[in-house]
């Protein structure tokens, strides 16, 4: 059995935060607004892999007011979910995901996210894909006061066992 899953994230720009996309600091004077570490790139791919395996979503799992999370690596998120994926015999085939900013440049960190994302997530680089594109200066992404992410999960049975799970988990 595969399944499909689609995950969005979008947090506000403001001064005196970290900027963390894909598990990478990306220098500069603004970083994103959030609870943990606000790293929407994760964040998108999080929800993606928790609702293909139908397990609801981020903030089901880490919720924003419980203070185990705060600041939380979003990379440690996603190593979480990707244990709870296996525990109920899913595994990871691909991720394929967007950051939508006008800036930072995406391009020169593109490989270092991959990486960490791929490391997170027990994947080969290969495994995970990057991309990034503006929203051409319209709307708040577009002025400059926030970043979005999308991503597309692919997931797989791991195993005989769960293949027989009547909710299909």
């Amino acid at each position: 059995m595969i399944r499909v899953g689609l995950g969005y994230d979008v947090h506000p720009l403001v001064p005196g935060r970290r900027l963390v996309l894909g598990g990478v600091e990306i220098p500069g004077t603004v970083g994103l607004a959030g609870h943990s570490d606000a790293d929407v790139l994760a964040h998108a791919i999080g929800d993606a892999l928790l609702g293909a395996a139908g397990l609801g979503d981020l903030g089901t799992h880490f919720p924003p007011d419980d203070e185990r999370w705060r600041d939380a690596s979003s990379l440690d998120l996603l190593r979480r979910i990707r244990e709870e994926l296996g525990r109920v015999g899913w595994r990871v085939i691909f991720v394929d995901a967007t950051v939508i900013a006008e800036f930072p440049r995406i391009a020169p960190f593109r490989e270092r996210m991959r990486e960490r994302l791929a490391a997170a997530l027990s994947l080969a680089v290969e495994q995970i894909s990057v991309k990034a594109t503006t929203n051409e200066r319209l709307g708040f992404i577009g002025r400059g006061e926030g970043i979005a992410a999308l991503a597309v999960a692919m997931l797989q049975r791991s195993d005989e066992e769960h293949d027989s799970d009547p909710d299909g988990r």
